[in-house]
């Protein structure tokens, strides 16, 4: 979901102007007080991204009755957290790029990687602490335990062949869904929406986070590597079997994907296009996308009865794009 994809989803101008506000605090945020670590800390910042969480938190802020800085600093701490975590991320991966520009591990060293992540993590601690409240310094650390979390467990389910659906339902929650809800939920809060909105959007947002997990991986099975900007099927080659591949596992061509992926040695490309043609073929993708709609649904009656405003149909937008976004690459 690219930037501009976004704008046009969201025709709130109350939003973007906020995020104006956003980008300004996220450099003002990540001043280290030294040169060095604050160019390592804010390399990502700068090469921009689409800001999909500080949005959410804006977006939330919709249904509550204030409009102050808090909304503001709340939508700073989660990309500051989202951002932090993928320096983690890329040290874990070994990844040369992110965002189109070299990673900060591999244009420095993964220790500084680690540390610059850290750094962003704690100011983003600090600035809850600061203007949010206990609340939500409480709310940031679990969501942040529960992204280490899922993390962990598909770093320990990597290449295993013999899991299900419901740990990988846990790993998207963990390392996904749950600062995706957490994005929104903040929002509401800042904004002093009433507590049973609050409840309400953090509901949707979840299964809102979830969808924007599958739906994704069902596009590293079914884009090109033009549409990716990486070779299709990524996960597989690096062991991490995705939901439409674990119900293939356990359908009629199991076997034979099994066997695929079990081989001894890196999968040759031939492998890979196997696996993806024996679990689209198999309507595993469609079968999943069918999930993300019964997703959705549950998001929509999570929302319904709150004030029937612009936000709360984009919700409903953003959630069928999403699912659009995979049927319309497989039409192609």
């Amino acid at each position: 979901m690219s930037t501009e994809i976004i704008r046009n989803l969201i025709e709130i101008p109350g939003v973007w102007e906020r995020m104006d506000r956003v980008e300004e605090r996220l450099l003002d945020a990540s001043q280290a007080g030294d040169d060095f670590l604050t160019e390592i800390a804010q390399h990502l910042l700068v090469a921009g991204g689409k800001r999909y969480r500080p949005v959410l938190t804006q977006l939330a802020g919709e249904f509550g009755p204030t409009r102050d800085r808090r909304l503001i600093e709340a939508g700073t701490a989660v990309e500051l957290i989202h951002i932090g975590s993928m320096y983690h991320d890329d040290v874990m991966d070994g990844a040369h790029t992110r965002r189109g520009t070299e990673s900060v591990n591999a244009r420095w060293d993964n220790s500084l990687a680690i540390l610059s992540g850290d750094f962003l993590i704690a100011r983003a601690s600090e600035i809850a602490a600061t203007y949010l409240g206990m609340e939500s310094v409480e709310l940031l650390a679990h969501t942040y335990r529960e992204l280490v979390t899922g993390q962990a467990l598909e770093l320990r389910l990597t290449g295993d062949v013999g899991h299900g659906p419901a740990d990988h339902y846990r790993v998207i929650g963990g390392k996904t869904a749950s600062l995706i809800r957490t994005s929104a939920r903040l929002g509401a809060l800042a904004a002093d929406a009433a507590a049973e909105t609050v409840e309400a959007v953090s509901t949707a947002t979840w299964e809102l986070g979830m969808v924007f997990q599958m739906t994704d991986d069902a596009l590293d099975l079914v884009s090109t590597e033009a549409e990716l900007g990486k070779p299709a099927g990524s996960d597989i080659r690096q062991g991490v079997y995705t939901l439409p591949v674990l119900y293939a596992l356990r359908g009629p061509d199991g076997s034979r994907i099994r066997a695929l992926l079990g081989r001894e040695g890196p999968m040759t490309g031939d492998a890979v296009d196997e696996v993806i043609g024996l679990v689209t073929d198999g309507g595993y993708v469609q079968r999943v996308l069918d999930e993300c709609r019964q997703r959705l649904a549950r998001a929509a009656d999570a929302t319904a009865g709150l004030p029937d405003i612009e936000a709360r149909e984009v919700f409903r937008r953003m959630g069928e794009f999403l699912v659009d976004r995979v049927g319309s690459v497989r039409m192609v």
